[in-house]
This record gives C-alpha cells, structure tokens and sequence, in this order.
C-alpha cells in the first residue's frame, strides 16, 4: 500500500481543512482560557513529565482491549457463552482508553501546521472517533440484550479503529510526528573536544547566535559572563532555535514555542517531550569553545 499516495489523497480532501482548522482552533482557545493552569494541564497530556508523547502510551490501551474484545466475540459466536462477559468488559476497556487516547492525541495535533499534517491528523481523529462511536453502540447493545448485533457492531470498530491506526502510522514514521528531531544519533558518533566556534566580542549579550561545530548546527546565548550551547533544531519538529526568543531562563522555539532550559536543555514547556542536547562550554582568550556531545549523555 502506497502510503505516500494515501497522504496526497488525504491531502487533497479540500472539505478537511476548514475542519482541521476548527478544531485545532477550538482546542488552543480551551487551553488558552486556563491561562497557567492550562498551559500545565496541556504540558501533562503533551507527556512533558514522562520524557515521552503520552499519546502513544495510551493507544495501546483501546487497541489492545478491543483486539481482546474481537477474538472473545469470535468464541461466543463459536458457541462458548462464558466469554461474553470478558468481551464486554474489553469493550468497556478501551472505551475508557479511547477517551484518554483521543485527549491527549488533539493536544499533541493542534500545535501541529502544514497541509499535509494537518489533514492526516483531522482523519485519523475523525476516523477513531467514529470506531469510538461503533464501540460505543456496540456496548449498549450488549447490555441491553443484543448480543449478535453488538458483535457486529464491535467488528465494524475493529475495522475503522484498525484504519485510523494506519493513519497514525503515517504521521509517525512518514511526517515524523511525536519523534525527537534534534539529531541526538549523531551526539557520540562525532563527538569531540572543544572547538573554537566564535569571538567572545561577537556574541551579543543575550541574543541567540547559531555556529557552527563538527558540522552540526549549534545556539548560543550569552548571559552576562555566562555561556549556554544546545542544539539549534528543536526537538519537537525541528524548528530552528536560533530564530527563538529568551524567556525566563530558557529559549523558545518560534515554531510551537517549546521552552528548554538555557542550563541543561530540559523541557520548560511543551509540546516538546524531550530535552534539547546541551553542550559544555567556555573562554578562552575571549574566544568561545563548545564541546560537541550532550552533556546529560557524557554524565
């Protein structure tokens, strides 16, 4: 199957993108309106304090109570009856997944831009929340007696439910969402020893400047006599940190405004969920030398 073709038809579905932006619209002015408290809230479903996209966490949880909940119904209709109630209770599972799963899937997408992006996330949401709404049926129709049709209501949301994981697949390993992008393979295969990057004179005083060292692409902020070096490329998508602006002893990605931490590259603020690689540095004859290789990694 040619995913590349699935994201260009996807893509051209002109009727998806007044609802990608609704939604994402709507999403950033529920946040917003928490001011501080939803900023901590959003940073929490983001995964910021696991180190991890949360979202993908709790995925396995509907796929994996309802794939138990397919082959359960297999057997009843087979004939065994003292499944039934585990097969409900696989249903009611991912249910309860699917809710936690979909929460924190808009938080990671509505930061998200581009076309293509966007439409792919819009139809992965619309198709889960629909293999949800089956699911849902499916449970109300079990409990209430229609045993046969809440069957075939729960094959149909392996169905759908099996199609929006495959669009989920696509924003993972063919648009590279929710994975780290700063390069960190690269950090002990060319790490070295200090290279001489700059003029001590030539970095102003809390402007971030991007250099040069082993080939790698590298920020500086001075803060009075103070040096800090992380990566330029943002860990969340890319975005190129030495465009970003200084705030509260961290930079900010001008992209989907991560914040890390001058010091160490931790994680401020979201939608980030890894740390930015930071490198060690100092002063030399008011030259300035960084250490390729991630300081936290070195120990």
């Amino acid at each position: 199957m040619d995913s590349l073709a699935i994201t260009k038809a996807i893509e051209d579905q002109e009727w998806l993108g007044p609802v990608a932006d609704g939604l994402q619209k709507g999403v950033g002015a529920a946040y917003e309106a928490g001011g501080d408290a939803g900023r901590k809230v959003e940073d929490a479903l983001h995964g910021v304090w696991l180190g991890h996209p949360l979202h993908a966490v709790l995925t396995d949880i509907p796929l994996g109570a309802w794939s138990v909940a397919a082959a359960l119904d297999v057997m009843e209709a087979a004939g065994n009856e003292k499944v039934a109630a585990g097969a409900d209770a696989a249903v009611g599972i991912g249910l309860l997944g699917a809710l936690g799963s979909a929460v924190t899937g808009l938080t990671d997408w509505y930061r998200l831009d581009g076309k293509a992006t966007k439409r792919v996330g819009g139809a992965h949401a619309l198709i889960n929340i629909t293999a949800t709404a089956l699911y849902g049926v499916s449970y109300g129709l079990r409990k209430t007696g229609h045993r046969g049709a809440g069957r075939v209501f729960g094959f149909l949301g392996m169905g759908v439910v099996s199609a929006g994981a495959f669009l989920g697949g696509m924003l993972v390993y063919d648009q590279k969402i929710g994975v780290d992008h700063s390069d960190r393979e690269k950090l002990e295969e060319d790490a070295g020893d200090f290279v001489d990057v700059l003029a001590w004179d030539d970095l102003p005083d809390g402007k971030p400047t991007r250099v040069e060292v082993n080939g790698h692409a590298v920020v500086l902020v001075r803060d009075s006599d103070n040096v800090h070096a992380l990566a330029d490329s943002c860990a969340h998508l890319g975005g190129p940190l030495s465009e970003g602006k200084l705030c509260d002893g961290g930079i900010v990605c001008p992209w989907h405004e991560s914040r890390f931490a001058l010091t160490d590259g931790r994680v401020l603020d979201g939608p980030s969920t890894f740390k930015q690689p930071h490198y060690e540095t100092k002063v030399e004859n008011r030259r300035i030398l960084v250490k390729y290789g991630d300081t936290v990694m070195e120990g």
